[in-house]
């Protein structure tokens, strides 16, 4: 394997939370709906502001990569949802984000990108770089819904990681 097909390899592995990450479907498999809106101690956002902030998160670093007239969002109110969520509102936020993260991981394995080259409407940014932003904050967003599912008595540990509790 070359350099270049080991390093879309490596990229494609950590947006699917493979390696040393939980993946963002076993975090959210079987979320009781009564506990989408559950906060825990020494939080200010629920679970279902966590799930809808990445799913915008990754949105917003996938448009920027791909539009040219992209327009830049206000923080923070821009990237959390201004309202509870639901059944709905979860899955379709679920459904969203996998999808998203299909077309980041498809845009990772199209040979006919150059991930190191600047992207042409932000010459000061890569793809790479932009790839690497949205491992970094899903994982880390990731990672905090699991430790609130755990807070919560709703973590099940067959789910892909082992329950250190």
């Amino acid at each position: 394997m070359n350099q270049d097909d080991l390093l879309r390899e490596n990229l494609l592995a950590s947006l699917q939370g493979r390696n040393a990450h939980l993946s963002f479907e076993a975090t959210v498999k079987d979320f009781p709906e009564d506990k989408y809106n559950s906060t825990i101690p020494g939080t200010n956002y629920s679970c279902w502001d966590l799930l809808e902030h990445i799913r915008i998160a990754q949105w917003d670093i996938l448009d920027f990569i791909i539009n040219p007239d992209y327009q830049h969002k206000k923080w923070p109110e821009d990237y959390w949802p201004k309202e509870d969520g639901d059944h709905e509102k979860w899955l379709d936020s679920v459904n969203n984000f996998i999808k998203n993260r299909n077309s980041l991981e498809t845009m990772v394995m199209d040979k006919t990108k150059d991930l190191l080259s600047p992207i042409a409407h932000a010459p000061d940014y890569t793809i790479y770089r932009e790839i690497l932003l949205v491992i970094d904050h899903n994982s880390y967003h990731t990672g905090q819904l699991l430790v609130m599912r755990k807070a919560l008595g709703i973590w099940v540990a067959d789910y892909g990681i082992d329950d250190y509790s």
